[in-house]
């Protein structure tokens, strides 16, 4: 009788501990995927301090395309097209310019993404989004022969925040930094390099935040911007290029209905950006596309949303209408991995 009862005892627990090992699975696999079809459901943008902490991955099929190094292929509703190397009036493209939000330049070169930047060969590439100083820059970026004109900006305040950069493989004529508002300058958000024929500047302009709690900032903002480089338009004509927090149009995002009222497709900022381009300023591929849609530059970690190509177009080349004639193409290049942004790369006849 007493083995007996040992024998139950023992019998007793192992159903106990099998029905607590699946219970556990359970609640293990079902917040995952309840996870995953929200987000895809919603695919809207995560707000700037917050969609960068966010786990990377997106999901299997994304982290096997990663692996593999390409964009996965349910991403092909958008097309990168063969470069346009021509203006409309023949003449050959002899300027190439690329801006790339890195999401972290230490990240990225992890990721190797340099090895894209050596294929594209861009005369100039600028960086947004670098959350690193000067003195923490990777040495396989400072030691890029190709580019030994290199200039950087980070965020006097906070470390691991915001940053710009910009590298030549000609040295421009001057390069300063900021916008003089001190407001603004502190967070490393603006390069501005002189050339002969043109100001080149690139941005990482500020994000309003999740529950739009930088909207304010931002609209002050936008107004000072735009007055800094009318300023300089007023001298030379401006290339503008960079991560500029907004989807202008509703063909500029996936999801607009349920995105009115999120950063970076507020009226508000909508409108910031409209002032810009009724100053005569020209957003380079909506000039040249004018109606091609599931264009984006930017997809959320979160809910596989790159794979199906739920996106935001944020990342833009903004000319001056003087530049119009030298504008050979403006091209998203969202085969390229290594960011929640793909880089866009611009074809200048100069």
């Amino acid at each position: 009788p007493a083995r007996s009862s040992v024998t139950a005892g023992w019998s007793q627990l192992g159903a106990q501990a099998s029905c607590s090992f699946s219970l556990f699975l359970g609640l293990w696999k079902m917040p995952k995927r309840a996870q995953k079809e929200e987000a895809v459901e919603t695919g809207q943008q995560q707000a700037e301090p917050v969609r960068k902490k966010t786990k990377r991955g997106g999901g299997k099929a994304a982290d096997e395309a990663v692996k593999d190094g390409e964009a996965p292929a349910a991403a092909a509703a958008f097309e990168d097209t063969p470069d346009n190397v021509l203006t409309g009036d023949g003449k050959q493209s002899n300027l190439k310019i690329t801006s790339w939000n890195v999401d972290g330049l230490r990240a990225w070169v992890k990721k190797n993404s340099l090895e894209w930047v050596t294929a594209e060969t861009p005369d100039i590439i600028c960086l947004q989004e670098t959350k690193c100083e000067e003195k923490q820059l990777p040495t396989d970026v400072k030691d890029m022969a190709e580019y030994p004109h290199q200039y950087w900006s980070s965020s006097r305040d906070k470390g691991g925040y915001s940053g710009v950069g910009m590298l030549c493989k000609i040295k421009p004529l001057d390069v300063t930094f900021g916008i003089g508002v001190e407001e603004h300058d502190n967070e490393g958000r603006v390069i501005t390099a002189e050339f002969n024929k043109y100001f080149l500047v690139t941005v990482y302009v500020p994000n309003s935040g999740r529950g739009l709690v930088r909207l304010d900032y931002r609209k002050t903002w936008d107004v000072d911007f735009l007055a800094y480089i009318k300023g300089l338009e007023s001298k030379k004509p401006v290339i503008l290029c960079g991560d500029l927090n907004v989807a202008h149009q509703e063909i500029d995002l996936k999801n607009p209905k349920t995105n009115k009222k999120s950063a970076g497709f507020t009226a508000d900022e909508r409108q910031g950006f409209g002032n810009v381009l009724d100053e005569g300023f020209i957003d380079s591929y909506r000039h040249l596309y004018p109606d091609t849609c599931h264009a984006y530059t930017f997809w959320t970690y979160l809910g596989n949303c790159r794979a199906k190509n739920v996106g935001w177009r944020l990342d833009y080349f903004v000319l001056s209408k003087a530049l119009l004639p030298h504008l050979c193409d403006s091209k998203i290049r969202c085969k390229a991995l290594g960011s929640d942004h793909c880089p866009i790369t611009l074809l200048m006849a100069m």
